[in-house]
């Protein structure tokens, strides 16, 4: 049987050994924003998480190449067939979330992790330990999330 998407678990969270730092280092306010030490905890978390992506995927594709539908009813077939298009949606969005952790990993070379495209503020760190692929802050994730519904209702 699959191991499939459990919705309980979200299945693009950072996995929790991310969520520490290296001897229980995390970013402080009191210190300069995207310093050196900032820049390769975000570096080694975002990399920790592409890395537990790629595992996933890798445990998934050995057990579809390993399983193969055999049930003879009718009905549980259909259910596992379901759990693997489940499972495959999952991994789907996952390698959509591997371009955008890539792309915050370029931000960071580029010196431009942490800032928002939009406003060019800092994106704070609260926002940036919850969800390390950030672009934009709070309010101009809120702004371009309204301006998105104002054109889908027209």
């Amino acid at each position: 049987m699959a191991t499939v998407y459990d919705h309980r678990d979200d299945p693009l969270q950072i996995p929790p050994a991310a969520n520490d730092g290296a001897n229980g280092y995390r970013p402080s306010a009191d210190e300069p924003f995207m310093n050196a030490r900032q820049l390769d905890y975000f570096r080694d978390k975002l990399l920790t998480w592409k890395d537990a992506i790629h595992r996933e995927a890798a445990g998934t594709l050995t057990q579809l190449q390993s399983d193969s539908l055999r049930e003879a009813d009718l009905t549980d077939r259909a259910s596992s067939e379901t759990d693997w298009s489940i499972e495959l949606r999952t991994r789907d969005r996952q390698r959509k979330l591997i371009a955008k952790i890539d792309a915050a990993l370029r931000r960071i070379e580029d010196g431009e992790y942490g800032y928002c495209e939009v406003s060019g503020e800092p994106i704070s760190l609260g926002r940036l330990e919850a969800r390390p692929i950030a672009t934009m802050t709070v309010e101009a994730q809120e702004r371009h999330e309204r301006n998105e519904k104002v054109s889908r209702d027209e």
